[in-house]
């Protein structure tokens, strides 16, 4: 809950505390650096794992805040997405260079620190951006950019804002993975998928105002400049091995925003209304979850439904939803996305539920036959 308009400064910040505690994985990044060995288990074990836990403890979030608090009193809120990005970067740039200077870690060591450093750059660094990005302040949409540069997934900015907002839940939307479709295949098809719509969203908006696709305004120039200089300092830095360690840390940050992704809209299809035309997006086209310290971890990302209503809500304004309203997952995102990983596992959760939320919302389709294929019948 959000501070009321009286509350002190003091008290607004002892309410956005929880949301900090993600800087407590950047020392434990130094020290798995210093140390190697079991700890760098200590990445995934304080994030993944340990917040699952918390959610056991803590409990549920259900309250909702108050939507017309004043954006003074989001402060504290606001300014953890603010500094993430260059602590970020110094992060795992310093780790860089300390690991290829010395020579006190194995190479399997480092590779493992740099797939850790992907949980930094992605459980986070990611869902950062994707705060950032839906803002209107110009610094703060450039340090979206940045964050995703620095995982190689620049375009993932015009992925989201372009493609998977207007036509979530449909085929066009890459990322909503389809009913009965695994991770590993959804993340393979989603890679070049993404990358491809994104790209001709783009080149559809240059064209709508009479310019070619290599126009200087296309911002895909700029995620190329942006990811060619991490590219440049990391092998600046560490040779041929610094840039290989980047490119490990970037994989798995994407690795985590994708499996992210696979979760959020799993088997959520928006009604066919013929001739091409999809019902409007609602509430119940995304996964939520109310487990309160995975959603301060991911700062609020599992209010997802409210997101896609109000896209550019600030995370601790976002509205959560009744079962009636919106589907919920069974535990929050941290142990969905371990199961999702299990394909056998995650069908024998999962579609139980999906029956159920078809058989609530869309009692009038009898034959699901043509979803199958994809997350709604093609066009037509």
């Amino acid at each position: 809950m959000t501070a009321g308009p009286t509350t002190p400064k003091i008290a607004q910040l002892r309410t956005a505390l929880p949301f900090w505690l993600s800087l407590g994985l950047l020392p434990l990044s130094i020290l798995a650096a210093v140390k190697g060995g079991w700890f760098i288990a200590l990445l995934p074990l304080s994030t993944w794992y340990l917040f699952s836990a918390l959610d056991y403890v803590v409990g549920q979030e259900t309250d909702n805040p108050d939507t017309n608090t004043p954006e003074s009193q989001l402060f504290w809120y606001r300014l953890i997405t603010l500094i993430w990005a260059p602590l970020q970067i110094v992060t795992i740039f310093g780790i860089l260079a300390y690991v290829t200077a010395t020579d006190h870690l194995a190479r399997w060591e480092e590779w493992a620190l740099f797939a850790a450093l992907g949980i930094l750059s992605g459980t986070v660094g990611i869902v950062y951006s994707h705060e950032l990005m839906h803002q209107k302040p110009r610094i703060e949409r450039w340090l979206a950019d940045i964050l995703l540069a620095s995982v190689l997934y620049a375009h993932f900015r015009s992925e989201h804002l372009l493609v998977h907002h207007r036509y979530v839940g449909t085929p066009r939307d890459p990322v909503s993975a389809r009913y009965g479709e695994s991770f590993y295949r959804f993340f393979l098809r989603v890679l070049p998928a993404s990358l491809l719509s994104s790209f001709k969203a783009e080149m559809g908006m240059l064209a709508r105002k009479k310019l070619p696709w290599h126009h200087k305004s296309n911002p895909f120039w700029l995620y190329l400049g942006l990811q060619a200089s991490f590219v440049l300092l990391a092998g600046l830095i560490g040779g041929w091995w610094g840039i290989f360690l980047f490119t490990v840390q970037a994989f798995w940050a994407i690795f985590q925003l994708e499996l992210v992704d696979y979760v959020e809209h799993y088997g959520l299809t928006r009604k066919h209304l013929g001739h091409g035309k999809y019902e409007h997006v609602l509430p119940r086209h995304s996964w939520n979850a109310t487990q309160k310290a995975s959603n301060w971890l991911l700062i609020n990302l599992q209010r997802h439904s409210d997101h896609h209503y109000k896209p550019n809500r600030r995370f601790p304004l976002l509205q959560t939803y009744s079962n009636d309203e919106a589907p919920q997952m069974p535990y929050g995102y941290p142990v969905m996305t371990m199961i999702a990983l299990v394909p056998y596992a995650w069908k024998k959760v999962m579609h139980p539920h999906i029956r159920d939320w078809r058989a609530r919302h869309y009692p009038e389709i009898k034959d699901w036959g043509p979803y199958k294929t994809a997350s709604n019948p093609m066009p037509g």
